[in-house]
Formats: C-alpha cells, structure tokens, sequence
C-alpha cells in the first residue's frame, strides 16, 4: 500500500472509533483555552482540568490575571510543573493581549506566536479549537504515532506536521488531531504499547517503535 493508501485508511478507522471529539481541556473561551493549554505542556490533560478551575475562579480574563501577583499563580498552578516559567508567562501574555489587542485574544498564527509562552503548537491547537481555523498541532504523541503508523519518518514534528497536512484534507485537520490523541490514549500508549493488540499498528506499524 502506498503511504497515501495507509492515511486513508487510518482516517477511515478513527472515525469509526472516535466519531466525535471533545475538547480535551475544560475551557469556556478562547483565553481560558490559551491559558489551559499552555498548563498542559509536560502535563497531561487531566491535572490541567484539576487545576485551572481554581486558577479560574480568581482570573478567568486578562484584566482579572494581571490583578494577581505572579507568584500566586504559580502557587496555584505548581502540580502542572514548570511553574516559574508558565506563571510568568500567563501574566505576561495577559497583559500584552490588553495592550495590544484589546484584551481579546488574537485570530492569527503570527500574534499568538508572538506572546509569551505560546509555540507554534499551542497556537495551532487555539486556532483550531477555539476559531475554527484549520490547523494539525503536532505534539509529541501525534508525533510518535505518525511515525509508528509510516505516516513520517520522524526527524522533528515540523516534517511531521507537513507530512500529516500533505495526507489528510484540509478540512479534517482539526477533527483529526484530537481523534489520534484519543486513539493514542487508549490503544497506542508511549509506554506499555502492544503492537500485536492496537489496530492501527497491527496493521501498519513499524517493526522498530518510536518512543
């Protein structure tokens, strides 16, 4: 089968197991889901929804974070990890996004690249989850399936993201990133992965797997 052929079939597979796809991370806007998913880096989805409702209760708006000292947002967001970094960061960014967009949230690659703490990936989760835009965020789970599945070769997510964007319509991007984490969750895990039982990689999966 040509890698055209694999793709297709894999998108025909996640849409029998995973036809509809939550949002992972608890969010109410697009702030909240910029500031949610920047918690989640190195953390997983699950601590991130513990802990933003407290976050939230005392700031859920750029003008309600700012009132907050930093070291108080990294009191309540230390179970997420990297604290220090993250604190600062949601701060900072709260405020640019007052002075320089109005206290709302920017509807471009380019802004949201350019606040603090924001990568191209949690960019593209906003842009996708929260506007619409069509984007394929390539974390490193997607990153390791894709290369599992001969979907890429693996050298960096960026070729990752290319290949996946050259596979798959550009309409199904955004559905299609949260159904592989799902699938990845539940039958391709980093750790304690059996090639023999998933059904992806049963049927197509290297014989040499990407950890």
């Amino acid at each position: 089968m040509t890698k055209q052929e694999i793709a297709n079939d894999i998108a025909q597979m996640l849409d029998e197991y995973y036809p509809t796809t939550p949002i992972p991370l608890d969010h109410k806007d697009p702030y909240t889901l910029l500031v949610a998913v920047l918690l989640s880096a190195q953390c997983t989805d699950e601590r991130v929804n513990k802990v933003t409702p407290f976050l939230f209760e005392k700031a859920d708006t750029p003008q309600d974070m700012i009132q907050l000292e930093v070291e108080e947002i990294k009191a309540i967001i230390r179970p997420c990890g990297l604290s220090p970094r993250k604190s600062k960061a949601i701060y900072d960014l709260s405020q640019i996004i007052l002075d320089k967009h109005d206290g709302v949230v920017p509807q471009s690659f380019e802004a949201l690249e350019a606040l603090p703490g924001v990568g191209h990936k949690t960019a593209s989760v906003v842009m996708s989850q929260a506007f619409g835009v069509p984007a394929f965020p390539v974390d490193t789970h997607i990153h390791r399936l894709a290369y599992r599945w001969k979907l890429s070769n693996g050298k960096n997510v960026e070729k990752t993201e290319k290949d996946l964007k050259r596979l798959f319509p550009r309409e199904s991007w955004n559905k299609l990133h949260l159904q592989i984490i799902f699938f990845g969750r539940e039958y391709c895990p980093a750790r304690g992965h059996d090639p023999v039982a998933c059904p992806i990689c049963s049927k197509y999966g290297r014989r040499t797997m990407f950890a």
